[in-house]
């Protein structure tokens, strides 16, 4: 709730506009047909391409899970045609633009694709590992881009062993100040710059040096992630039922897999949280944002059931995922696609019967074996 205060204040037309979507696709979940309003945010993955090899990557990382996609899904692509082509059909109902990857600026046309957003007069946002921000920082204050999301491990060394590529920090840092300074230079505010972090093994207890890095980059704000993971009994639970409901594996959730709990102390996650709230400077929050003991149970074991959430996920109402080879799906991670938009419009794909089962799928269940750590749970 802070967090979307927050933005609220500081962005309010896109504040309203979001919360009257967000209460649209609400009152769509009370249907039981599985039909929904427009989605408040529609994710375009540009590109399956990147130049890490994050640790707590379920793509690309160590035990990532690439392999359960073909070359040709790993080649293909958004191009810059498509996308305006989207553009030209969602632009009516207005909903948020997010990039995305792979490292979206890895994409040939992701120059020409921020124009083709904010001439559509979207709101963008653009989620990167930001090595690659110096060479585009004059031109998306110049296109307008709205936001960027960077992920802020830790200072230097710690940042660079979890981006598994030495030199990563200063890149992004350099990026930075060009932004800055190109904001400067054009008299704008935008983009706005949001930071996000992770606890980590290897760095958690030193996510309070996060903050002053995060001033230093001129952040509205940081949020911190709670670790993502998952033993080998949930996930092919979930890929049994997954499997028998849609015909499909969910192999993005493999890269999260572990053979044993992490080794995180859950008492130094709370000291560090409570450290980093009340630090003053810029705002930080921790996502989800779990009771003290919700953290300990986390942490503490491989189950996990939110208690201070209500559990249901309603993100296919609400957030649509456009992969590189044009499939529509309501999940990023679920490997299941409601249709393509090379084959169909979007609006015909949005409530066609795949979609709409899908979503009533969710809505009877609740959610599945995997949910219980997945972000998309705990966003509206």
């Amino acid at each position: 709730m802070r967090r979307l205060l927050r933005k609220g204040l500081a962005e309010p037309r896109y504040a309203v506009r979001a919360f009257r979507q967000r209460f649209r696709s609400y009152m769509s979940y009370l249907r039981r047909d599985g039909w929904s309003a427009p989605p408040e945010t529609i994710s375009l993955f540009l590109t399956f391409r990147c130049n890490l090899r994050c640790k707590m990557c379920g793509q690309w990382g160590p035990t990532g899970s690439a392999k359960g996609y073909s070359a040709e899904m790993l080649r293909s692509r958004l191009s810059r045609d498509e996308v305006r082509r989207l553009l030209d059909e969602v632009r009516s109902f207005g909903p948020n633009i997010t990039l995305f990857g792979g490292e979206p600026m890895l994409h040939p046309e992701f120059a020409g694709i921020v124009e083709e957003v904010k001439a559509a007069g979207l709101r963008c946002n653009v989620v990167t590992n930001a090595t690659l921000l110096e060479r585009f920082a004059e031109g998306l204050v110049e296109a307008g881009m709205d936001e960027v999301i960077f992920s802020l491990d830790g200072p230097r060394e710690v940042h660079d062993e979890v981006r598994g590529v030495p030199g990563t920090f200063d890149r992004a840092m350099a990026g930075f100040e060009r932004l800055r300074a190109a904001k400067r230079s054009a008299g704008r505010k935008v983009p706005k710059v949001n930071v996000t972090s992770g606890v980590f093994e290897c760095g958690y207890q030193r996510l309070p040096e996060v903050v002053p890095l995060a001033e230093r980059l001129g952040a509205d704000s940081l949020t911190v992630h709670h670790l993502i993971f998952y033993s080998r009994e949930t996930y092919e639970r979930h890929n049994e039922v997954f499997e028998r409901l849609f015909g499909a594996q969910c192999y993005d959730w493999e890269g999260f897999v572990v053979d044993e709990l992490p080794g995180i102390d859950p008492e130094k996650v709370i000291s560090v949280k409570r450290e980093m709230e009340s630090g003053g400077g810029v705002p930080v929050a921790f996502y989800p944002n779990l009771t003290d003991v919700e953290t300990r149970e986390w942490y503490g074991a491989f189950d996990f059931e939110p208690r201070s959430y209500s559990g249901r996920c309603k993100s296919p109402w609400m957030v649509a995922y456009v992969f590189p080879d044009g499939g529509v799906r309501p999940f990023h991670s679920m490997n299941f696609a409601a249709g393509n938009i090379r084959q169909a419009s979007f609006g015909q794909i949005w409530n066609n019967a795949a979609y709409r089962r899908y979503r009533r799928e969710v809505k009877e269940r609740g959610a599945f074996p995997i949910c219980s750590r997945c972000t998309e749970l705990y966003r509206f």
